[in-house]
């Protein structure tokens, strides 16, 4: 028989410089979430290295002696001597009294951060940085550790090629990418030699173009190419909704916007009955889904999950993915989702707040919706640290809600909330419908929220609520049957 043989996870170590201006909570909030992004790849991260300076090393982005620390650990030269419960005591009682609260700072902090005590290193294939780095950094740090290196923008690109499905989101993805490899082509040719350079032959231009200069044209023409194959996508997408809209009589739009794993694809499952896909890890949904809100309302609302978004995110997946996030531009209404439970959710708010102004789509409507409510406190007074942070949230976010998206009675309130928001502008009216032109009952119940219902000999009268021009169509239609 035939064995499953199950893959060997990359073992993989991080290392961050954590500058003056940058608070230690907010250190660890970075390092967790490289983390996070890490285990989303596949990586298992065994040791952190991190170090204080004031500035990143311009050579390897830090110190020698730290990277001559992580490159022993990289070749299991460290060995098990060097654990982090395990700093050697010094003599005399005072010295041992302040290594014994190094050895149980490190030990927490160790815990903290997921490393491994005690391991020996070696068979390290990759180390992590918690910045973007330059081409000469990165290229320094790979021959000085002795393995790959990647930075935090090449682990978020790789995730985003990875996930991407959609033609849009994998030219978009492409793009990034692209744009990311250019100025890193230089350093490679350093590392190539002499040999990066071609001689010219006949009819040639003097040295002729370095194998550099070539695979830099060769990005340029192909960024050209994708991004003229997003316009094309684009202007489709456009033409699409537009008959859409015709179609439909125009529809409300829900854009659910907000840092990755937040909970956004639950709620939108929760909210239209669908099965979108969701997974506990960090950028799980990179295309936009739009679904109609369930139970179907009028006027008829679509609800849409967007990619989301994350601290430092590149720049050119900010703009290359705008197309992707222009479901919340034209979105009436956003529906910020943001992970209660999370201890560093202030931090995820103001990352989310960014880069919707970003993409110009601050100005549009919004409901702050704190999620995952349920899953804060534990034990026998869960139930008061929620009721104390629910009052918290609602005092200082007036009209938020804060709920859980696997609770149904919740997903209704903010279902009944939503409804409210776009029928605020409905009027209400009295249409009549003669007995010889029943078949456009249909008409009325798609387009408006009949309120009463009554006949005589004539037909049908309606008391409804719908928009102003859905109403005037209506009785132009029933006016010329009469």
């Amino acid at each position: 028989m035939r064995k499953e043989v199950e893959e060997k996870p990359v073992r993989a170590v991080m290392a961050a410089v954590q500058l003056p201006d940058v608070g230690d909570a907010e250190f660890e909030a970075s390092l967790a979430e490289l983390r996070e992004l890490a285990k989303t790849l596949g990586f298992k991260v065994v040791r952190t290295f991190t170090q204080k300076r004031s500035g990143f090393d311009r050579t390897g982005y830090l110190g020698v002696g730290k990277r001559q620390e992580i490159h022993a650990f990289v070749n299991g030269e460290l060995g098990a001597a060097l654990p982090l419960e395990a700093l050697p005591a010094a003599p005399g009682e005072e010295e041992a009294e302040e290594r014994a609260e190094e050895r149980s700072a490190a030990a927490v902090l160790g815990r903290a951060r997921g490393d491994i005590a005690g391991d020996p290193g070696g068979d390290i294939e990759v180390i992590l940085v918690d910045h973007e780095i330059s081409p000469s950094q990165l290229r320094n740090l790979e021959l000085e550790g002795g393995c790959e290196v990647m930075d935090r923008t090449m682990v978020i690109l790789e995730i985003f090629h990875r996930n991407a499905r959609s033609p849009a989101a994998k030219a978009q993805v492409e793009i990034a990418r692209l744009g990311y490899m250019a100025p890193r082509l230089r350093e490679a040719a350093k590392l190539a030699g002499p040999q990066g350079r071609q001689r010219s032959g006949v009819g040639g231009r003097g040295a002729g173009e370095s194998h550099t200069e070539l695979d830099r044209r060769k990005i340029r023409d192909r960024m050209a190419e994708l991004q003229q194959e997003i316009v094309a996508m684009n202007a489709t997408r456009d033409t699409q909704r537009a008959r859409r809209q015709e179609r439909q009589g125009g529809l409300a739009g829900v854009a659910l916007v907000g840092y990755t794993n937040a909970g956004k694809s639950t709620l939108m499952r929760a909210l239209t009955g669908s099965e979108v896909l969701v997974a506990n890890k960090l950028f799980a949904t990179l295309d936009t889904t739009v679904r109609a809100l369930h139970p179907e309302t009028v006027p008829r609302v679509l609800v849409s999950d967007t990619v989301g978004f994350i601290k430092n995110l590149p720049h050119g997946l900010v703009a290359s993915f705008k197309s992707t996030l222009d479901e919340a531009l034209d979105a009436e209404l956003l529906l910020h989702v943001i992970d209660a439970s999370d201890p560093g959710f202030e931090r995820q708010r103001e990352v989310t707040d960014k880069v919707l102004a970003e993409i110009d789509a601050d100005q549009v409507s919004r409901i702050r919706v704190f999620n995952k409510i349920d899953h804060v406190g534990s034990g026998e007074n869960a139930a008061a640290e929620q009721a104390a942070l629910r009052a918290r949230l609602e005092a200082e976010y007036p009209g938020c809600v804060v709920m859980s998206a696997r609770r149904p009675e919740d997903v209704a309130r903010l279902h009944g909330i939503i409804v409210s928001f776009f029928q605020k502008d409905l009027i209400e009216a009295e249409l009549f419908l003669p007995w010889s032109a029943q078949q456009l009952r249909k008409d009325i119940y798609a387009q408006c929220q009949v309120i009463e219902e009554r006949a005589d000999e004539a037909g049908a009268w309606f008391r409804v609520k719908g928009e102003a021009e859905a109403l005037e169509k209506l009785r132009e239609t029933f006016a010329a049957l009469a």
